[in-house]
């Protein structure tokens, strides 16, 4: 295995309603680092056959909110790697969002373009 610059590591996930925090259905930014850090857990696995360890965040921007029925597809790409540290830039897009009417309470809509609602560098360590 190699930790190859450039690899990237996609997850999608929907946002349950359980995870709704504030009014309007919004979600707390804690949930957009934990799927960064799932992500971050794969591409480990890809590149070095380890979970790894995540070591800090050097910047976080919550550029849109992110709400309870939302699609988010979350991205981890490969940007710098050392010889046990690896740095990964991370995207979550909200891809799709629930649009929930009194005639039509699972109605949901595909957003073209995606909608990007977090972004982050963040450096994880694996054995050496």
């Amino acid at each position: 295995m190699t930790a190859t610059i450039g690899t990237v590591v996609t997850h999608r996930r929907y946002v349950p309603y359980s995870h709704a925090h504030y009014a309007g259905n919004l979600v707390d930014g804690a949930y957009s680092l934990a799927a960064f850090g799932d992500v971050a857990t794969e591409m480990c696995i890809v590149t070095d056959g380890d979970e790894g360890l995540f070591a800090s965040y050097e910047d976080v921007q919550f550029r849109a909110p992110v709400r309870a029925g939302d699609v988010l597809e979350i991205n981890a790409e490969l940007v710098r790697a050392g010889n046990r540290s690896r740095v990964l830039h991370f995207t979550a897009y909200v891809v799709a969002r629930g649009a929930a009417t009194a005639t039509r309470p699972g109605a949901a809509t595909l957003l073209d373009p995606p909608l990007l609602a977090t972004e982050a560098t963040g450096t994880v360590v694996v054995p050496g």
